[in-house]
C-alpha cells in the first residue's frame, strides 16, 4: 500500500466514502468508494468498466402497451388460480390467448 494510495483513501473516506465489503477482484485487498468510483486501497485498481451498446437498451425497453399487456397477464394469471368455476377458467384462458397473439403481433412489428 503506498502512501498516494493510503492519503486518497482517507479522504475519500473523510468526504464521506464508504469501506465495500468486497474485496478487490484484482489483489483481494481493502476497497472505498464514493459517488460509484471504487478504489482498492492496496493496488489502486478499479473495476472495469463495460460499455452496454445503446441497441441493447433500446430493445429491452418495452412500449406502454406491451407494459399494459404484461400487466394483464399477470392479473389474469392471478385470476386463473384463484377461479373454481371450470366454465370461467376456460374464459380466463382464452382471455390469456387473446393477450398472448396481441404480444406476439406486437413483437413481429418491431
Amino acid at each position: 500500500m503506498t502512501e498516494d494510495l493510503t492519503r486518497k483513501a482517507a479522504e475519500m473516506l473523510l468526504n464521506g466514502a464508504t469501506l465495500l465489503s468486497d474485496p478487490c477482484p484484482y489483489c483481494k485487498g481493502v476497497r472505498v468508494m464514493k459517488d460509484g468510483h471504487a478504489l482498492c486501497i492496496s493496488c489502486g485498481r478499479e473495476p472495469e468498466k463495460k460499455q452496454v451498446p445503446q441497441k441493447d437498451i433500446q430493445q429491452s425497453k418495452k412500449s406502454p402497451l406491451e407494459e399494459t399487456l404484461d400487466k394483464k397477464m399477470l392479473d389474469l394469471s392471478k385470476e386463473l388460480e384463484q377461479e373454481k368455476d371450470h366454465e370461467k377458467q376456460q374464459k380466463i384462458l382464452k382471455s390469456i390467448n387473446s393477450v398472448l397473439e396481441t404480444i406476439e403481433k406486437i413483437k413481429g412489428k418491431q
